[in-house]
């Protein structure tokens, strides 16, 4: 579970040197994109990690925000098992950056029983190369410091941390952030986040 004493600043990430990479799951996982009624599916992934107060209020920020506009929309990309349940999510979309769009990955999740077999990596993947393919580079990720071990993950893709550049309406929190991860990381890992850090 995400350790959300851990104080949100907003922490942004940009990949601007990205080359297809293969797509490693578990033995009878897939990853599949959105279809009718996966609304549903992602709504409970989200409450499964406290994301919203209710199932309800997730579908309906999901419809909302991603069923409405298919200018921005480029991909939702769902994680499926061996049983065909949903188990991760990840989603694919256009930012307003002052006067343009650009690319973004949002909303990684993965069901807390599967996390650790690699379906967050794959999804990040998954979606990395669509914005490959598509000549959409850079991505831009907006994250938190509870979220530290989706940006180790996001690191070892590419992505490098944003010491002021930002994206949408997010203020850059860079220090702030910084702050917060250096009291939860080992010295090790927080050097490696200083090192992938970009003015």
């Amino acid at each position: 579970m995400l350790d959300r004493t851990i104080p949100f600043y907003n922490t942004i990430l940009k990949c601007s040197d990205y080359r297809k990479r293969e797509i490693e799951l578990p033995e009878g996982f897939s990853i599949v994109s959105y279809r009718s009624g996966y609304e549903k599916e992602w709504a409970k992934l989200e409450c499964s990690i406290e994301d919203f107060g209710s199932v309800e209020e997730a579908e309906k920020y999901f419809v909302e925000s991603y069923l409405q506009d298919p200018d921005l929309l480029t991909h939702i990309l769902f994680a499926l098992n061996k049983d065909n349940d949903v188990v991760g999510s990840c989603i694919a979309w256009k930012d307003r950056k002052e006067d343009k769009f650009v690319s973004s990955l949002h909303w990684l999740v993965v069901d807390e029983k599967y996390q650790g077999m690699g379906i967050g990596r794959a999804l990040s993947t998954a979606v990395m190369n669509i914005y490959e393919e598509n000549d959409a580079l850079p991505v831009y990720i907006h994250t938190q410091p509870w979220s530290w071990k989706a940006i180790l993950l996001y690191i070892s893709l590419g992505f490098k941390l944003q010491k002021k550049d930002s994206f949408s309406h997010y203020e850059n929190e860079y220090g702030k952030a910084m702050a917060e991860l250096s009291k939860v990381l080992t010295k090790e890992r927080y050097e490696s986040l200083l090192n992938s850090s970009e003015d």
